[in-house]
């Protein structure tokens, strides 16, 4: 039976893409001083807009490492961390959704190969395995979410090791822009080796074979 409120809801999310394209909601995204003034002058109805914009942004692919930072130069390191990830996580989680309900048919054909192994390697242990792929320096934030959402992996391990796994860039990005924001030479030193010690710890998971396959299966490379 031909599913008319699925493709009615696909319909809306591309419209709201479009919209977001032809309004240029995503540049003022990416604007640290325009978010910043905007942020300043509507208060915590502001505040819930550009959450739910963030959501937007990252969801459809947008870094989220950009929306930490000026995040981070808006409101704060700690702050910007908190609201960039949970705007991250929205995002990550409207994406999981929409795979799933509308888009796991055509998905599954297109990349069948790709999605049986996602299957196998996420299956057992999914919390932690998310959280290492997004602690990894490589794979595609937006193809987790999607090949997640078409996978048959449970949604509450996803979100989780997604939300822990965002946390620790979150913070890098978020920190330097705070100290870009405030001239705090000291933030900016401190996000500088925080960088360095996740980018550490990244490339030596990379170097495990079993991280390797699961970065592999996420990437953006067909």
């Amino acid at each position: 039976m031909f599913n008319w409120s699925r493709w009615l809801a696909f319909a809306a999310l591309a419209l709201v893409g479009y919209l977001a394209i032809q309004n240029g909601w995503l540049d003022f995204m990416a604007d640290r001083a325009r978010v910043a003034s905007y942020l300043h002058s509507h208060g915590v109805e502001g505040l819930l807009a550009i959450t739910l914009a963030g959501a937007i942004f990252t969801g459809i692919g947008a870094p989220r490492q950009l929306l930490a930072f000026v995040l981070g130069f808006a409101l704060g390191g700690i702050n910007g961390t908190l609201v960039s990830t949970l705007a991250a996580t929205i995002g990550a989680t409207g994406c999981f959704f929409t795979a799933r309900w509308l888009l796991r048919a055509s998905l599954t054909r297109r990349f069948g190969r790709r999605m049986r192994q996602f299957d196998e390697l996420f299956q057992e242990q999914t919390l932690l395995k998310v959280l290492m792929v997004r602690l990894l320096p490589v794979g595609s934030n937006l193809v987790t979410n999607l090949f997640a959402g078409c996978s048959g992996i449970r949604f509450l391990p996803f979100l989780a090791g997604s939300t822990l796994g965002y946390l620790p860039q979150m913070l890098v990005f978020a920190l330097a822009g705070a100290g870009i924001g405030k001239a705090d030479e000291y933030q900016l030193i401190l996000s500088v080796a925080l960088f360095i010690l996740a980018s550490m710890i990244g490339a030596l998971l990379y170097h495990n074979q079993r991280a390797r396959n699961l970065a592999d299966s996420v990437s953006d490379h067909p």
